[in-house]
């Protein structure tokens, strides 16, 4: 799923699945056993779960907007992406809702309310775990090679061949501060570290997340997480 969607295009969760699914069967196929990478809470539970309304979190900067509208405009908009959504049309709450739901994981709605887990594997569950103080400083470190290597020179690239800095693509950590530096509103020293401290934010919610989960087996990445990984798959 690397290089799979033109950055000038619109991407939900529904659309990962469908070709995660794919790309899964495709590598069981060939009697190889596939291993999903990845830590957005949202596409691996809809992935291995189905989709789940609970999983899809607020879009403030969305709601913002939203709640700008009346409720004949809301549901113009809401109709315009699904015209089945199953919700109230003259409750604002539940149709700025839909549609936040809508934008990350594609219609229809009366999808979402029913999983829909695959059928022909099961997914094991790991996760890699430390010290909040080393995870911070791998963040860190991660931040800083992730200037070094050409993030800049990256994000100006897609800038200039159109797409929008408002795109969905380059509203990603690392991205999203790179467009901030570029428009002249982040220093380059400032850059890391505006990077660092959203992965930050972003880590706490993924273990937060994750930890209520007693499907996933832990493993600490110091030392060698490998020989325990391989065991446990084995067993």
């Amino acid at each position: 799923m690397i290089d799979f969607v033109d950055p000038k295009s619109t991407f939900n969760a529904a659309e990962y699945v469908e070709g995660a699914r794919m790309a899964i069967d495709d590598i069981a196929s060939r009697g190889r056993v596939p291993i999903v990478e990845g830590g957005s809470m949202l596409y691996v539970d809809a992935l291995c779960d189905g989709f789940s309304l609970t999983g899809i979190p607020p879009n403030t900067e969305l709601r913002e907007e939203l709640e700008k509208l009346d409720v004949a405009a809301l549901r113009e908009r809401l109709l315009a992406v699904d015209q089945d959504p199953g919700v109230d049309l003259e409750n604002p709450v539940r149709m700025v809702r839909a549609i936040e739901i809508l934008e990350e994981a594609g219609p229809p709605l009366r999808r979402l309310r029913t999983r829909t887990p695959p059928t022909t594997w099961r997914p094991v569950r790991i996760g890699l775990t430390a010290p909040l103080e080393v995870i911070d400083r791998r963040l860190e470190d991660r931040s800083r090679y992730q200037v070094s290597r050409g993030l800049i020179a990256e994000t100006m690239r897609a800038l200039d061949s159109g797409v929008p800095h408002t795109a969905h693509v380059l509203t990603g950590i690392g991205y999203a501060e790179a467009v901030h530096h570029i428009i002249g509103g982040l220093s380059l020293d400032d850059l890391p570290v505006a990077m660092a401290r959203s992965n930050r934010r972003y880590a706490r919610r993924q273990l937060r997340w994750w930890r209520r989960d007693d499907r996933v087996r832990w493993f600490e990445i110091d030392p060698d997480p490998l020989p325990g990984i391989l065991n446990y798959l084995n067993e």
